[in-house]
């Protein structure tokens, strides 16, 4: 039996949540489109980004260590992957669109410039005398709205109202675009919004532990970790599986509520709605915000870790002053641009879209 659009699409209505995105009521996109025979709206949209330059750069970006240092420590590609696996989960336990919570999570980190969370800090710094800012969910929806290029008719990547709008209003504690309008995003980018944060917090103890930035011991003073060992004992694979468990399991049934309690039934329920609909109970949420700031102080701060920074920073700083004054030695795209935007863009734009191995090459080069 064959699967065509339409028959996906009346699945979807026949078996999700009244109140999920449904493929075939997508708001659309900027430019019109004949509809695909096979796949629905968002799964066009999966595609697109699967296949696009910034997506397979993502291996070479920095997510805490620098990317390509040592073989099994998270780069911004697999804390992608664990992005999109948590997020389906979630959104087929509550009855959401998979597909869009799939598409949202593999773009959310399109815009990540190199060397993690320093790099990003370290545009912004440079931007604000050009007077502008850098925040990377901004920049992921200006990769797939600009940047990259699916046909010669429109820039970007043409994907989906709901898609764009998830990136544009992706937000955790380390995330806070400036979204333009105060309508919350489907549950499916809200469902994105936590996946991330529970990724992060879980990988984050894997790769804080074999880097040996902090023990096992030190763990055990913290409350999650202590609710883990409770159910399985001494085990630290075990115990590392029941932590992000019990964040999941907490969040379904926290979600769930909120959704009876809100009186839930559809689309506009949710986008009128003033706080987030999925979201932790406030007992979980402390003991999450006591796990990132146990990381902030004992990972995120640690010696290596903050040596790469300083390196990263210090190869930023050199490259944006190296293209503002000297553009013509960007690419030809980029030198075309300069016509009819300010440089300080055009110079962050080459910039954010390096992996950390790029950004050093040049560094190198320029540096001889």
């Amino acid at each position: 039996m064959v699967f065509k659009r339409e028959d996906i699409e009346a699945r979807e209505q026949d078996t999700l949540a009244p109140y999920a995105a449904k493929s075939a009521e997508t708001k659309g996109r900027e430019y019109p489109e004949t509809e695909d025979e096979l796949r629905t709206a968002f799964q066009r949209d999966i595609d697109r980004i699967i296949y696009c330059l910034a997506r397979r750069r993502l291996s070479k970006k920095t997510q805490v260590f620098f990317a390509g240092h040592g073989d099994h420590y998270r780069n911004r590609s697999s804390h992608t992957d664990e992005v999109v696996r948590i997020a389906r989960s979630l959104a087929r336990t509550l009855g959401l669109n998979e597909d869009l919570a799939e598409a949202i999570a593999l773009a959310h980190d399109l815009g990540h410039p190199c060397f993690g969370h320093k790099g990003e800090q370290t545009l912004d710094e440079l931007l604000e005398p050009h007077g502008a800012h850098f925040e990377h969910n901004e920049q992921s929806l200006w990769v797939v709205e600009r940047l990259e290029r699916k046909s010669e008719n429109y820039p970007g990547l043409n994907l989906t109202f709901e898609v764009r709008d998830g990136l544009n209003k992706h937000r955790t504690p380390y995330d806070s675009p400036r979204a333009t309008d105060s309508a919350m995003p489907t549950l499916e980018a809200q469902l994105v919004n936590v996946a991330d944060e529970i990724a992060y917090k879980h990988h984050d103890i894997d790769d804080g532990l074999r880097a040996k930035a902090f023990t096992e011991k030190d763990l055990e003073n913290l409350r999650l970790w202590q609710e883990a060992m409770k159910d399985v004992g001494g085990n630290i694979g075990t115990i590392r599986s029941r932590v992000i468990e019990i964040m999941i399991n907490d969040l379904v049934q926290t979600t769930e509520g909120r959704l009876n309690e809100l009186k839930i039934r559809t689309l506009d329920d949710v986008s009128s709605q003033k706080e987030p609909v999925a979201r932790f109970s406030e007992a979980m949420a402390k003991m999450i915000e006591e796990l990132g700031k146990f990381l902030e102080e004992r990972f995120y701060k640690f010696e290596p870790v903050q040596k790469y920074n300083r390196q990263g920073e210090g190869v930023i700083h050199f490259l944006f002053k190296k293209f503002y004054d000297e553009p013509e030695k960007m690419p030809e795209e980029f030198i075309a641009r300069l016509k009819n935007e300010p440089k300080a863009i055009i110079v962050k734009d080459y910039i954010a879209g390096m992996t950390d191995h790029f950004a050093l090459e040049l560094y190198d080069k320029f540096k001889k």
